[in-house]
């Protein structure tokens, strides 16, 4: 999404109203929403489906939003979409727990036979589409671990943050290379991690740094399904069935081996398909629980930060796209962290005025059935609508200079990972 000017270039033939091109390549009507179609998602290449099941996400999407827009917001324990999900992972592990003992009992049962190979085969399976519940070493080339010893100012706000929101410190704190941030928990202890994208932290003004990390840090209490353990078992086992069986088996010489090459195809297909389609299904129904707590993450950062900040954030990412560009055209000038900062600030002046419309347009552009988040400028609609919240954490330009000066060591490394 590139912004553009907002200037009006003819009547909608809809509504007569004025059409802008701002974000857009052709003229749309703000009014009645007249050609913003142009911006649907492409999910299966088909513009028919797409566009359908971009209907169908759009209407779920307002549906949520406007039942939690007047009501409460807190964290949920039961749901449907984690009843759904653990039961699917409880069955997914005994699955694969069967498999694996039968093929052990196939070993052993008639050593050495036929069974044994077919026995060996299932272990094999057992073994390739086990769970997994991620390491610290998956992490690696997505950022920098920080120590306190390097970094005492950051930790500490972390550590003030934490507190307002009442979430628990992450074990492990993160420096990323791009414009982003995340929090996610891995192996059987469940290792909290911290990682924050030093061209995002960078670019945000010190009270909408609170509100990164308020947000951030409530995904560890805000109850979101994705992110519990069974969750990622069911998912990420579903995947891997389908990646396992969907590769094409090669076909031999003679008549015997090619009906069994094709069969074994048709028969991989078709398992994989299956775990492909279930996969979707599950993705699907723990999404609306997903952005659900995007929400919820939104109004707790809001306690640590204030409202207004988070709002803040909220148009942050309405307008990423761009800024994406500016950082780049920084990062091949050879420049660092506070001409990122400082050139974010101009091209965010330029894109106040066309704000309203560039929330509007995230309705269109960022609506999607595999979306985990809402669109951004509905963010910003719901901190709107819901009563404002003070700031329990305030970061002076003073202190954020200073996390800035602790950071900046590492300034010449995020450089080459951008430019490269």
């Amino acid at each position: 999404m590139t912004a553009s000017t907002a200037l009006p270039s003819s009547a909608c033939p809809r509504c007569a109203g004025s059409t802008v091109t701002t974000g857009l390549p052709r003229p749309w009507c703000p009014s009645c929403d007249w050609n913003l179609d142009q911006a649907t998602p492409v999910l299966f290449g088909w513009r028919w489906v797409d566009r359908r099941l971009h209907r169908v996400a759009a209407r779920l999407t307002d549906a949520q939003f406007a039942a939690l827009a007047e009501g409460p917001l807190s964290p949920r324990t039961v749901t449907a979409a984690r009843v759904t999900t653990l039961v699917a992972a409880a069955v997914l592990l005994a699955g694969v727990l069967a498999i694996a003992v039968l093929g052990v009992w196939l070993i052993f049962f008639d050593f050495f036979s036929l069974s044994t190979v077919l026995g060996a085969v299932l272990v094999g399976v057992a073994y390739l589409v086990r769970p997994r519940l991620g390491r610290m070493s998956d992490l690696a080339g997505k950022g920098i671990v920080l120590g306190p010893d390097r970094a005492p100012r950051l930790f500490a706000l972390v550590e003030r943050v934490a507190t307002a929101v009442g979430a628990p410190l992450p074990q492990v704190l993160m420096i990323g290379y791009d414009l982003n941030a995340f929090t996610t928990a891995v192996g059987v202890r469940r290792t909290r991690v911290l990682c924050v994208g030093l061209p995002l932290w960078a670019t945000l003004e010190p009270q909408e740094r609170v509100a990164l990390l308020g947000h951030e840090l409530s995904h560890f209490v805000n109850g979101d399904v994705r992110r519990g353990p069974l969750t990622q078992v069911a998912e990420t086992t579903l995947g891997r069935v389908a990646h396992l069986f969907g590769d094409d088996v090669p076909v031999g010489n003679g008549l015997v081996a090619y009906v069994t090459a094709v069969l074994t195809r048709a028969l991989g297909r078709l398992v994989s398909g299956t775990a492909r389609a279930l996969q979707l299904l599950l993705v699907w129904t723990s999404l609306r629980d997903s952005q659900r707590a995007e929400y919820l993450a939104d109004e707790m950062a809001a306690r640590a930060a204030g409202t207004r900040a988070v709002v803040g954030l909220a148009d942050y990412l309405v307008t990423r796209e761009s800024i994406g560009t500016v950082i780049r055209r920084e990062v091949r000038s050879g420049n660092g962290m506070s001409a990122w900062h400082a050139a974010t600030r101009v091209a965010r002046a330029n894109l106040a005025a066309n704000l309203p419309l560039l929330r509007r347009l995230t309705r269109q552009t960022e609506v999607s059935l595999y979306a985990s988040h809402p669109p951004a400028g509905l963010r910003a609609e719901m901190l709107e609508r819901r009563p404002g919240q003070a700031a329990a954490v305030t970061l002076t330009e003073s202190e954020a200079a200073h996390i800035d000066d602790e950071l900046a060591v590492h300034q010449k490394r995020v450089l080459r990972e951008l430019a490269a």
